[in-house]
């Protein structure tokens, strides 16, 4: 067995470590008063309602608007996808077509201090319209959380003159570009439809060498300086935006504006059935079981243990990060109890392929051979059974997100509740499965080919077997 370099053990140990904290307690800055967010941590996670409570709104047609069926769908179907593109899987949504009104119930933000109801509906029931107009002209300005300044309510002719608008928005999707002083930037990539691509080309002609602003109802977005006649139907929505930003505007043009203003008729707060101090002890409970599966770990196997307990610290913090949005191209997901369940399932796998291992080395120390060899042999003959089990499960959760994911055609039968709770479930196990073949066949292997190089743990009996 070719050895691995003896660094590369304290490499992937160091690696861990940092994403398990960074994980957990993220990293945040300050600009002036304001908070900003480098890599999002536990805080962030969007807890589902069964834990930290939620809202309910009852949303009717404004100005008592009769609303037909069709209308009705199409509201459904904008309220769906602007759920879900905020990550928020958690919701319950009941169109009532004879009535003309839709019940909403979903969880609060992550970050919800004052847990005002009608603040956090505002926008859910936005009409999202999306406008190009000339110049820049602004009324007044307000702040960003970031400190960032926002130029709200347009003026003169940029109030006066709209040149097109998302209607004409064929699709939109967040990107990244590498700017000319090669720093990265997110934008918004823009496809405009036949009409829209007619008015836009007449528009940069127009407006060649002046500003066309953008605006996402009363607020600008984006400010740039038509420097070519573009008649290829095709533009970017550039600024100061995050991917997260992005995302979120890109997943506003899509979903449209909605065919009426929407009135919020009744609205209320809904407690969770679980709460923050069942929460708390869950959390002490996790931390106290994982601390006595790594003394077992490491009584029962030694060097193997030791080793497994990095690889599950590992697997955990991969767990987290899935949940709380830690990797910009994977979206933030709203964490439930089902949820939680499915994450210690994939605990318990990685335990158990580790064990498995660890006992496969043990068996073949006893035949005499090398340490080198036994590691070797036992890694590889425990890799069948590990990869069997696993990717049983793989397909397992997969089926259970395809089948019960937000808006399918099972929520007509078990109720959007229930399709939410199964897929929340499914997802954080796939995503613990996927992190245990990362860590606790990958990571693990590696250190422990890596460690037993290290002269003063090359006795045999630190892996299970007899004295050297």
């Amino acid at each position: 067995m070719k050895r691995i370099g003896k660094p590369v053990f304290f490499i992937v140990a160091i690696l861990i470590l940092f994403l398990s904290y960074t994980s957990v307690f993220g990293i945040y800055g300050e600009n002036g008063d304001f908070k900003i967010t480098y890599i999002k941590g536990m805080s962030d996670i969007r807890w589902g309602i069964d834990i930290k409570g939620g809202v309910e709104a009852v949303f009717a047609p404004a100005d008592g608007k009769e609303a037909t069926e069709e209308q009705m769908k199409s509201v459904k179907s904008i309220l769906d996808l602007r759920l879900v593109s905020q990550n928020i899987t958690d919701y319950e949504l009941y169109p009532d077509y004879s009535n003309g009104r839709i019940t909403v119930r979903f969880p609060w933000k992550s970050d919800e201090k004052d847990y005002d109801p009608n603040k956090a509906i505002e926008e859910l029931a936005a009409t999202a319209k999306l406008t190009f107009r000339p110049g820049n002209s602004y009324t007044n300005i307000t702040y960003a959380d970031d400190g960032s300044v926002v130029y709200m309510t347009p003026s003169g002719e940029t109030a006066e003159t709209v040149l097109l608008d998302g209607s004409n928005v064929k699709s939109a999707t967040a990107q990244y570009i590498t700017t000319s002083d090669n720093k990265t930037e997110y934008v918004v990539a823009l496809e405009f439809d036949d009409e829209g691509k007619e008015k836009f080309a007449s528009a940069t002609e127009q407006y060649l060498n002046q500003t066309i602003s953008i605006w996402m109802d009363d607020q600008m977005i984006s400010a740039p300086t038509v420097q070519n006649v573009i008649t290829d139907g095709e533009a970017t929505i550039s600024g100061t935006f995050t991917a997260d930003d992005a995302t979120e505007l890109a997943n506003k043009i899509n979903a449209g504006a909605l065919p009426f203003d929407l009135t919020v008729e009744s609205y209320g707060t809904i407690s969770p059935s679980l709460g923050a101090y069942a929460l708390q002890a869950m959390a002490i409970a996790a931390v106290a079981a994982l601390i006595f599966i790594c003394l077992f770990m490491i009584v029962m196997y030694r060097v193997p243990g030791f080793v497994a307990c990095l690889a599950l610290l590992g697997q955990l913090a991969i767990s987290i990060m899935a949940v709380s949005g830690y990797f910009t191209i994977f979206p933030s997901f709203t964490m439930t109890l089902p949820g939680i369940a499915g994450m210690i399932l994939s605990i318990g796998m990685g335990v158990d392929a580790n064990i498995i291992t660890a006992e496969r080395i043990k068996d073949e120390l006893y035949t005499g051979k090398t340490l080198d060899g036994c590691i070797r042999n036992g890694t590889k003959s425990s890799f069948s059974a590990i990869f069997d089990g696993n990717v049983t499960i793989i397909i397992v959760a997969i089926i259970l997100i395809l089948v019960f994911g937000p808006a399918n055609i099972f929520s007509s039968m078990f109720g959007v509740s229930t399709t939410g709770l199964i897929y929340a479930f499914g997802y954080t196990l796939l995503v613990g499965v996927i992190a245990n073949f990362i860590m606790g066949v990958g990571a693990s292997r590696l250190m422990l080919r890596s460690v037993s190089g290290l002269k003063f743990l090359r006795n045999r009996r630190l892996y299970g077997g007899k004295k050297s």
